[in-house]
């Protein structure tokens, strides 16, 4: 075996989504920020993503997440997520997977019965709490990134389905939230492929038609996912959330219930400190609440908390001969969903 290069990384889930991280092989990336890393990955140099997300080396129902010595000092480590399009800024169950290896690998010293990480990520700083139990990490509860609803009740022209009503949200990255009884359906696993479909039409029509973009952090602009929310008929949250090119988060998703309690706090729909099950596809729970209400740039917004669990399931090393034909990859439709448009 010959390769040129060799990356590895410990692979967990959050309530059903994958979230590798990368723990070795990966020194840094160029910028003095998160954010700024970010961007050099999104608009100057996208090969280390492809590299790992992209088959063979990854797939399409997963998320791959660097480490870094945090730029803001007042932060324990800086994380960035890369997934099937770019690099995001933020991202609920990819904390939680996070948290949840660098305690039980001993990356970070667990602490019983409950460690504090800060996290920082190109959206701000994420306080982690980890509920920790005779070597496991119970618990992971994120005190997120403030959130706020940035349009409400709007309608917008999608192809091939007229006209449909979304709110856009922020939570950590934008959304646009869809109500699924526009389209007479319910969030089961049956129905996914057409979520896909439609979440991928309507998430083509949002960034055509709006004009989306954070007041504060302005490399923040455009929704990043589509997320249809619902109810079980026991009245507890259900969404699910359209990844581009064109899969479903397994997760009830964190950054998407950031987004949803932020638009349900406009609406009045949800108390300060009231704490509610959001359910996922194939019916994983999250916990989420409001902490408190919160301004940002003349904005009313909330800072919302999201708590659910993470299991370690493998260690994957991944790398590359120099005779390989596929250095950065390949992705096909038949698993990664055909929006290749909506791809970076």
């Amino acid at each position: 075996m010959r390769w040129k290069k060799t990356i590895t990384m410990v692979e967990a889930h959050a309530e059903g989504e994958v979230g590798r991280i990368v723990t070795s092989g990966v020194i840094d990336i160029p910028g003095n920020t998160m954010l700024e890393k970010m961007n050099y990955i999104n608009e100057v140099d996208d090969s280390l993503r492809r590299f790992l997300v992209f088959e063979p080396r990854g797939y399409a129902q997963m998320s791959t997440n660097l480490i870094f010595d945090a730029p803001n000092k007042e932060a324990d480590i800086g994380f960035l997520i890369l997934q099937g399009d770019k690099a995001h800024a933020m991202s609920g169950s990819n904390s939680i997977c996070l948290v949840t290896v660098l305690l039980e690998t001993g990356m970070i010293e667990m602490k019983e019965p409950e460690t504090i990480i800060t996290i920082d990520t190109p959206a701000g700083l994420v306080r982690a709490s980890a509920e920790c139990s005779n070597g496991k990490c119970e618990r992971v509860t994120l005190d997120m990134t403030p959130s706020y609803a940035d349009q409400l009740d709007v309608i917008i022209e999608v192809e091939g389905l007229g006209t449909v009503s979304v709110d856009i949200a922020f939570g950590g990255i934008f959304y646009a939230l869809i109500d699924p009884a526009q389209f007479d359906l319910k969030i089961l696993p049956e129905n996914a492929r057409q979520f896909v479909d439609i979440g991928t039409r309507i998430h083509r029509a949002v960034n055509n038609q709006l004009d989306i973009r954070h007041p504060e952090l302005k490399d923040l602009k455009d929704i990043s996912y589509t997320m249809f929310v619902g109810h079980d008929d026991d009245g507890v949250m259900k969404g699910a959330t359209i990844l581009p090119p064109g899969r479903i988060d397994r997760s009830p998703c964190g950054t998407g219930n950031s987004a949803r309690l932020a638009v349900m706090a406009a609406r009045g729909q949800v108390k300060v400190g009231q704490s509610l099950k959001a359910r996922s596809i194939i019916d994983s729970e999250f916990q989420v609440e409001i902490v408190a209400k919160k301004t940002i740039a003349g904005k009313s917004g909330i800072l919302p908390r999201i708590s659910g669990r993470g299991w370690i399931h493998g260690i994957h090393q991944v790398g590359v001969d120099p005779s390989d034909p596929y250095p950065l990859g390949y992705k096909v439709s038949d698993c990664w969903g055909d929006a290749f448009d909506l791809l970076s």
